[in-house]
């Protein structure tokens, strides 16, 4: 059995990723303070943290540092919360009246933790400022501006601009959107360098990582022991992060989390003129709608542009001819813009929108369930999942008090409740 590690999907970001070391797999029996399982970024994220705090950490992954979800999204950094409202009212049973501002800072830690760490470490991964939600409806304006108003309520007036009108087109050359939702905290990343960066930056601080290493099984007890092919970790706590590219802690998350695939494309090299006519200030956007398109350019001028989601857990299979119509009434400019790379990913979806923390075991944590808002979510939570293992545990228990609904049956049929429920949420919207 080699354990080869799966190659990057053929990706923009794979083939533009900063070189970075193969990691080992591992093939020795080995012990740490905490072992991490899985090598997004919630994984490594969390590897940080721990690292900072000097703590002993390993870190394994089945394929490759960023394989999954983390090295194939659309490279935004929101403060959006698709389950804010729901946060707010399970949180209540922990943080009493503090909920709602907990649930609002929630929304910029992660652009916090990601700008330190980034120039802490100097990863070399195109962070840039600037993002825009764009009201597909006239109906839709009404919430971006109770959005903007409650930005300026906290301090956030210089950050914000609501603009609608002609006005747009000073930030997207198209002529679809309503308004928009101007935002200068909100970011854009390559996710895959960023990621590896951060790996990196483990690494210099003592982490282990090995990947091509799946844990085949884990065997509980005051330090647990993880089981790979070729090897065991013997650790004091244990920390899944495989969201819904593993299946460890069944009895425990079986039913809580469903895997919906998300396709992205990234178009040729743009000329610098059609590239400043469709952002002319190289924001990020993404639109209003419950399954929405979301786009931006990269440092080289290719548009990477998602649209819809298939929550039916399996992959579509000609992306580019999918996408085309949707990049092509967006900006009907590119129509002779010929797509470089498609691909695909699974995210995880939660029922409720909000992250699933909490233990299998006293001393093996899990974290998984970002819906979509993965790449500052999984920072959060890393410094959260982090606190926990180290004494502070008060962010953790907030979250692993909230009660998830679960699919009682598999997960093909789970998938097609999800499929129907988002089916209606979309044909609901139609109408408003």
């Amino acid at each position: 059995m080699t354990n080869a590690p799966s190659r990057h999907a053929n990706s923009y970001y794979a083939a533009t990723a900063n070189p970075v070391p193969e990691w080992p797999r591992l093939e020795q029996d080995i012990e740490a303070d905490v072992a991490i399982i899985g090598g997004g970024f919630t994984g490594v994220a969390t590897a940080v943290e721990l690292a900072e705090r000097g703590l002993s950490v390993v870190l394994l992954e089945a394929n490759r540092v960023g394989w999954g979800a983390t090295g194939r999204n659309g490279g935004q950094i929101t403060g959006s919360l698709s389950g804010d409202s729901a946060m707010e009212k399970q949180f209540r049973r922990t943080l009493g009246p503090d909920a709602p501002e907990f649930v609002w800072n929630l929304r910029w830690r992660g652009h916090d933790i990601i700008r330190r760490r980034v120039a802490r470490y100097g990863i070399d991964c195109d962070l840039k400022h600037g993002q825009i939600e764009a009201a597909w409806k006239p109906s839709h304006v009404a919430a971006l501006e109770k959005m903007h108003a409650k930005a300026v309520a906290n301090g956030m007036g210089d950050e914000v601009d609501l603009v609608r009108g002609a006005a747009l087109r000073d930030y997207v050359g198209s002529d679809i959107y309503h308004a928009g939702l101007v935002n200068r905290r909100n970011m854009h990343v390559h996710s895959l360098n960023l990621c590896q960066g951060e790996a990196m930056a483990a690494h210099s601080l003592g982490a282990r990582i090995f990947t091509g290493t799946p844990v085949l099984g884990i065997d509980h007890g005051p330090r647990p022991v993880l089981r790979t092919p070729h090897g065991t970790v013997m650790a004091g706590k244990v920390l899944i992060a495989g969201n819904c590219h593993h299946r460890l802690g069944r009895m425990k998350l079986e039913g809580m989390l469903f895997p919906a695939s998300l396709g992205i494309v990234a178009t040729e090299q743009l000329p610098e003129a059609l590239a400043h006519e469709i952002l002319p200030r190289d924001y990020a956007l993404y639109d209003t709608r419950f399954v929405l398109d979301y786009y931006r350019l990269t440092a080289d001028r290719r548009l990477i542009f998602g649209s819809g989601t298939n929550y039916s857990g399996r992959d579509t299979r000609d992306l580019a001819s999918a996408m085309r119509p949707a990049i092509e009434r967006t900006f009907p400019q590119l129509r002779d813009i010929g797509i470089e790379f498609a691909w695909s990913g699974l995210d995880g979806i939660s029922i409720n929108r909000i992250p699933q923390l909490g233990r299998i075991r006293p001393n093996v944590f899990y974290a998984q369930g970002y819906s979509g808002h993965g790449i500052a979510t999984s920072h959060i939570i890393g410094e959260i999942m982090a606190g926990a293992m180290t004494g502070d545990s008060r962010d953790f228990e907030t979250f692993a008090r909230v009660r998830h609904w679960r699919f009682p049956v598999g997960q093909t049929l789970g998938n097609l409740g999800l499929a129907l429920g988002m089916r209606y949420f979309q044909m609901r919207e139609a109408f408003r």
